[in-house]
């Protein structure tokens, strides 16, 4: 099938994307920290390690079908199929999205991915304004805040995430999008993998596990970015800690931008894949 003009440069701009991701070069403190990091897990029994990392695995799961299956999803569903019948009024189903034209479908996830990132922006402004409590909600906030950005996403590009490929496709790209910059790349080449080895795209025949030590990284910062905010929340201008809610705002806001836009590549390479452009062609 052949591409409009719109098409070939969402295109170039994905394939470019792609370069910048295999061509990140981590520094030396990046490295050291990458061993530093590996060295201290290692040190905890095998069986430890399995167990906390299935552990989170499970959490992640059992999140990603509770905010699935809410009304607020089913609510923000029904949301983009009325966007996309301003385009196209014969739009019945989710998967009807990809029919509609690449600049129609990045309209609507623009406005998903402006909304989260804004709903990230306030919760990590209230998690450094707020009390211990609020701050130790931080992590499962914003998981909840990313894991329903990347549903959206899939959804407006036509994906359903009631299925067994969906779902791990959709925790994965997560996954991805949460590791440091240096590792996404091996992150991506495992989802494009993915997706040239499945037969139907409904059952998911490869590697269910999603966390390792490479994960641990992001919420580390986490915690770091919570002692930080402890720090400065003392010092108040006009009444409010501006700096921690600053440095919480900041944050979060980053994390958003990051997961969203990998999210956004990801399923633009699934629309080229249902317009006939073959994977081998974009590398």
């Amino acid at each position: 099938m052949s591409l409009t003009e719109r098409e070939k440069k969402v295109l170039a701009e994905l394939r470019n994307w792609e370069n910048l991701l295999a061509d990140y070069e981590p520094n030396d403190l990046e490295l050291a920290y990458d061993r530093y990091l590996e060295g201290s897990f290692s040190l905890l029994p095998e069986g430890v390690q399995e167990q906390f990392f299935s552990k989170f695995d499970n959490w992640l799961f059992h999140l990603h079908s509770l905010i699935q299956g809410s009304q607020l999803q089913m609510d923000a569903k029904e949301r983009i199929l009325s966007a996309g019948r301003l385009f196209n009024s014969e739009l019945d189903s989710i998967s009807d999205m990809k029919d509609l034209a690449i600049e129609q479908i990045q309209y609507i996830a623009d406005q998903q991915i402006a909304r989260h990132r804004l709903y990230s922006f306030l919760q990590g402004g209230l998690s450094g304004s707020g009390g211990n409590l609020v701050l130790g909600t931080d992590i499962p906030a914003m998981a909840v805040v990313n894991l329903r950005a990347v549903q959206l996403i899939a959804m407006t590009y036509g994906f359903e995430v009631n299925t067994p490929f969906e779902m791990m496709a959709a925790l994965k790209v997560f996954h991805a999008a949460m590791m440091p910059k240096r590792m996404q790349s091996t992150g991506w080449n495992t989802l494009m993998e993915d997706l040239t080895q499945a037969e139907d795209h409904y059952f998911y025949i490869g590697n269910e596990e999603l966390t390792d030590v490479t994960w641990l990284e992001q919420p580390i910062k986490h915690m770091m970015k919570a002692l930080v905010i402890l720090v400065f929340r003392k010092k108040q201008l006009q009444g409010l800690p501006l700096i921690s809610m600053a440095i919480g705002a900041g944050s979060n806001y980053q994390v958003t931008r990051r997961v969203t836009e990998f999210a956004q590549k990801y399923y633009q390479a699934r629309y080229f894949m249902h317009k006939g452009v073959a994977l081998d062609e974009r590398y």
